[in-house]
C-alpha cells in the first residue's frame, strides 16, 4: 500500500532512520551530515519565529490580512492583537524553550561514542517527534509563573550563555589561524610555490588590516569629537602591531619554529573588521556647526534613504544569523572542540584521519530516496554532547542578539543593525580577548612544553 520512498520517509520521521532527500538523483550523504543539517534547520526555524516576533511591520501584516485576527487572538488568550505573542518577552519564551531542547540532548548524549545505541538512535532520527517536543517546549516558556522574575533572571542567563559563544568562536579563529599557517607551512617542504602563496597573502590581509586603520581613521574620527573612536583605534592597532612583533620574535620561534606572520594577519584583519564593526554599532553623535546640528564619525554612504536601509537591514540580518548558524556547525567537529583545549597535540588529526578511510566501508542506505552512509557506526564523527552543547549556547545568542542584548524595550528586528551601547562595548572586549587568546598561544609553550612535546 505503501511506495518505498513513503516507507524511508516515515522511518526517518518517526525512527531511527538517517533522513535524506526525496531525489535519489542526489549524491549520496553521510548520516553525521544529515543529522547536523535536520538540527541546523530547527535551529534556524525558531530563529525566523523569533524574527518575526520582533517585526512590527509583520505583526500588521498579519493584523490586516488575517480574517477575525482579533477574536483569534482573544480564544487563545493572548491579549489583545496577541500582545503576549511578539516582543522580546516572547523571543525570551521561545528561545528558553530552544535552549531547554539542546541542553536535554547535551545530557543526554553524554559518553555516545557510535550510531549503534539507543540513545544514538534517537539523536539521530525520530525527526518528527523531536519537532512536536521542540514546539512544545517553545510554547512551554509561555505557562512559566512568575513572567517578570522569569526574564530578568534568563536575561542574565542569556547574557552568560551568549559571552561563551562568542569566546568559542573567537578560539576557533585563533586555531584556524594556527592550523592554516602550519598547513602552507608544510607544503613549503615540497614545493617552494607555498612559500610565494604564504608570502602573498600574509601580504594582502596586512595591507587589508592597515587599510582598515586608515579608513576608520579618516571617517570614524573627528577633531572635535568621537574621543573613544580615537582611543581604542590607537590601542587594538598597536595590540594588532604588538602581536605581530611577538610571532616573529626570536623567543617564540624558538618554541614554535613554525610560528610566522600569517596567524598575526589573520587575527589583525578580524581586530580591524570588529573594530569597525563597533564603531557602526555606536550610537550616532552630533555636532553643532554654523548653527547646524551635523552627524559626524559615520561612512557618508550611511546617509540613505528608507528604502536602502531596509535592504541593508536585511541582508545583514541574514549574513549575521548564516554566520551563527555556520559557526555552530563548524565548532563541533572533534578537531574543533579539541581545539579547546589551550594545549594543543595532534589527537584530532588522528581521528579525522581514521574517519575518512573508514567512509568506503559503511553500509549504504538504497531505499526509495537518497543513499545515507552511516559513517558512525565504529565511532562518531563528532561529539553528540558537545554538538548540542554550542547550539544550546547559539540558542541564547540569539535571544540576545535579536533583542539587542541589554537595550529590549521598544527594540524591533528592522532596527537590529542600528547603533546601541551594549553592542559597541561587546564588540569592543571581543577585541581584546581575540588578540589575548592569540597571545596566549604563543606563550602556552612556557607554561606547558610536555603538552606541545607530545
Amino acid at each position: 500500500l505503501f511506495s518505498p520512498l513513503f516507507s524511508v520517509q516515515l522511518a526517518c520521521c518517526c525512527g531511527s532512520a538517517a533522513c535524506s532527500c526525496c531525489c535519489n538523483c542526489c549524491p549520496k550523504i553521510k548520516q553525521s551530515t544529515g543529522t547536523r543539517i535536520m538540527y541546523a534547520f530547527y535551529f534556524l526555524l525558531v530563529t525566523i519565529v523569533c524574527c518575526i516576533m520582533m517585526s512590527p511591520t509583520v505583526e500588521k501584516e498579519l493584523r490586516d490580512h488575517i480574517p477575525f485576527y482579533s477574536e483569534l487572538c482573544e480564544r487563545m488568550n493572548a491579549g489583545e492583537n496577541c500582545k503576549t505573542l511578539v516582543g522580546y518577552s516572547a523571543v525570551y519564551k521561545v528561545c528558553f524553550g530552544m535552549a531547554c531542547f539542546f541542553l536535554f540532548f547535551a545530557f543526554f548524549t553524554i559518553r555516545v561514542n557510535n550510531s549503534t545505541g539507543c540513545r544514538a538512535a534517537v539523536h539521530n532520527g525520530f525527526w518528527l517527534l523531536k519537532f512536536i517536543v521542540l514546539v512544545a517546549c517553545c510554547a512551554g516558556g509561555f505557562f512559566i509563573p512568575g513572567q517578570e522574575t522569569f526574564l530578568e533572571v534568563w536575561r542574565y542567563i542569556g547574557a552568560i550563555g551568549g559571552f561563551i559563544f562568542l569566546l568559542i568562536q573567537l578560539m576557533m579563529l585563533v586555531e584556524f589561524a594556527h592550523r592554516w599557517n602550519t598547513n602552507w607551512n608544510s607544503g613549503v617542504k615540497y614545493n617552494r610555490l607555498w612559500y610565494a602563496a604564504l608570502a602573498f597573502v600574509t601580504l594582502m590581509l596586512f595591507s587589508g588590516a592597515v587599510a582598515a586603520l586608515v579608513f576608520m581613521g579618516v571617517f570614524y574620527t573627528d577633531p572635535e569629537a568621537c574621543l573613544l573612536n580615537k582611543i581604542f583605534l590607537g590601542i587594538n592597532g598597536s595590540l594588532c602591531f604588538i602581536v605581530s612583533l611577538l610571532a616573529i620574535s626570536p623567543c617564540i620561534q624558538k618554541l614554535q619554529p613554525t610560528s610566522g606572520l600569517l596567524q598575526p594577519g589573520v587575527i589583525s584583519v578580524y581586530v580591524m573588521y570588529l573594530t569597525f564593526s563597533a564603531f557602526s554599532s555606536k550610537p550616532k553623535e552630533m555636532v553643532e556647526r554654523n548653527g547646524v546640528n551635523t552627524t559626524v564619525c559615520v561612512f557618508p554612504l550611511n546617509a540613505g534613504t528608507e528604502s536602502d536601509k531596509k535592504i541593508v537591514t536585511i541582508f545583514g540580518t541574514i549574513i549575521l544569523f548564516g554566520c551563527i548558524l555556520y559557526s555552530c556547525l563548524t565548532s563541533t567537529t572533534r578537531r574543533s572542540s579539541a581545539a579547546l583545549r589551550v594545549c594543543r597535540n595532534s589527537e584530532p588529526e588522528a581521528e579525522v584521519n581514521t574517519q575518512i578511510f573508514r567512509y568506503d566501508c559503511d553500509e549504504e542506505k538504497t531505499g526509495g530516496g537518497q543513499n545515507v552512509v552511516y559513517d558512525e557506526r565504529e565511532a562518531t564523527i563528532y561529539t553528540y554532547s558537545y554538538f548540542h552543547t554550542v547550539f544550546f549556547l547559539g540558542s541564547l545568542y540569539v535571544m540576545m542578539t535579536v533583542t539587542n542584548w541589554f537595550h529590549y524595550d521598544n527594540h524591533k528586528i528592522e532596527k537590529l543593525l542600528d547603533g546601541s551601547w551594549s553592542v559597541f562595548w561587546i564588540k569592543m572586549v571581543s577585541c581584546w580577548v581575540c588578540l589575548f587568546l592569540y597571545m596566549w598561544t604563543l606563550f602556552a609553550p612556557m607554561v606547558c612544553p610536555k603538552r606541545f612535546e607530545a
